[in-house]
């Protein structure tokens, strides 16, 4: 499904079972925008090759020890490489992909939608069926995928390679940062795919992405990082969503929703979540693997996210004129300033004032109002942080202690525009 929204195209690649990801993405799945139906295109696509090794020996560091997480994690393992003017470079990529196929997963969702009142229709109960991808974190059966994968099924599968289907128990999930965590019960101990380090991804790196585009399991395409740090900005989803997506021209379709975007190591780098289709091609977008570590614990805990607010309306430095630069007595362009603050949050507790810029959170510097937002929200409700500020050309410190953020209605999260189009 396509929705043209924003003057663009966007194709979300999900076949999930969920309402749609709001302007203009396809979900990878019967969702993602809307639940995919049992009828998908059988468009001819161009065959996807494979895979990635390396030669020559260097040991990887060991996986980070994140507490809350399973303790069946893979270890980070070592990569055999080539150099290239000091870089790795790939001699093959089957290795990487015979090594990784075991442990991706085909997701299928089985759900109920009511029609639309017509002329024609009476409002009646359908089903959908949904077509997703996901991967193993854990031996013990722990599987990530996005959540708009499995959002509003009432029957979720997994197939392993050259197995049957598994019934699946969704652990937890976050529409927000479109996470989802299911887990199913083998007989046998998982093989998990390591986990990497996305933020240490760098734009031209190798990648290769597997997953079950159009129900063509296990199909494997490789690409290199296009860019990092793309947002709802530049891939309008969600408008209350937390995105910091790695762009990737690996081909990715519908189906590869929620599987792995994986290095030259065979470490996940990023969760395949999104495409901009249209006249454009090649433009994937994927979920930093770092951003995902950041809210396992909580959702194996939890299975849902409590985000944690400073109570301010925030925008970046850069935005600003000139002429409001002057007015906030601000020369620098990194930070966010405070256009409101709520009052009786915690910022207004704090002391915090409209024209106030943070340029720091808990001691990590504020590039952008995306950041300090991502910080704000994952610190936990009741901390207490420090916040550096910038006031009329003159810094200080204030310690503020985190508010809840109150979640917004999924009706009102979502945002369609009118030249949407239904499936």
């Amino acid at each position: 499904m396509q929705r043209r929204a924003l003057g663009s195209w966007v194709t979300v690649i999900a076949l999930g079972l969920l309402p749609a990801l709001p302007l203009a993405l396809t979900a990878f799945g019967a969702a993602g925008c809307n639940k995919a139906r049992a009828k998908q295109d059988t468009e001819a696509l161009p065959a996807a090759s494979g895979s990635s090794a390396l030669a020559s020996s260097s040991s990887a560091p060991a996986v980070p020890q994140i507490a809350g997480l399973p303790s069946g994690m893979a270890p980070r393992p070592a990569a055999d490489s080539v150099l290239v003017g000091g870089r790795e470079a790939p001699l093959s990529f089957a290795p990487i992909a015979k090594k990784a196929d075991p442990s991706v997963v085909t997701i299928t969702t089985v759900g109920e939608e009511q029609e639309p009142r017509g002329l024609f229709s009476h409002g009646r109960r359908r089903e959908t069926r949904g077509l997703g991808t996901g991967f193993v974190i854990s031996t013990d059966g722990t599987i990530l995928t996005n959540n708009h994968v499995v959002e509003g099924a009432d029957q979720v599968l997994v197939q392993l390679s050259n197995s049957h289907p598994y019934p699946a128990k969704i652990l937890g999930r976050d529409a927000a940062t479109d996470i989802a965590i299911v887990k199913i019960d083998s007989k046998e101990p998982l093989t998990a795919l390591p986990l990497g380090d996305s933020d240490a991804a760098e734009v031209g790196d190798w990648v290769v992405a597997i997953g079950n585009p159009f129900g063509l399991s296990h199909t494997v395409s490789v690409g290199i990082v296009s860019a990092k740090g793309r947002t709802r900005e530049d891939v309008p989803l969600d408008p209350s969503g937390y995105y910091d997506f790695i762009q990737t021209d690996a081909s990715i379709n519908p189906g590869n929703s929620g599987g792995p975007l994986l290095n030259l190591r065979g470490e996940v780098v990023g969760m395949n979540t999104a495409v901009r289709g249209g006249g454009a091609q090649g433009i994937g977008f994927a979920i930093p693997i770092s951003m995902v570590q950041k809210l396992l614990p909580t959702l194996l805990r939890d299975g849902k996210i409590t985000r944690s607010a400073m109570g301010v309306r925030i925008r970046d430095v850069r935005e600003l004129s000139p002429e409001q630069k002057a007015q906030i007595r601000y020369t620098e362009d990194t930070g966010a300033v405070i256009e409101d603050v709520e009052p009786q949050g915690a910022a207004a507790k704090a002391g915090l004032k409209a024209g106030d810029v943070v340029v720091a959170f808990d001691n990590t510097p504020i590039e952008n109002h995306k950041l300090l937002q991502w910080l704000a929200s994952t610190a936990g409700v009741g901390k207490s942080v420090i916040v550096r500020v910038i006031r009329a050309g003159k810094p200080f410190d204030l310690t503020l202690v985190l508010g809840l953020l109150p979640e917004r209605p999924r009706a009102q999260r979502r945002h369609v525009a009118p030249s949407d189009e239904e499936p």
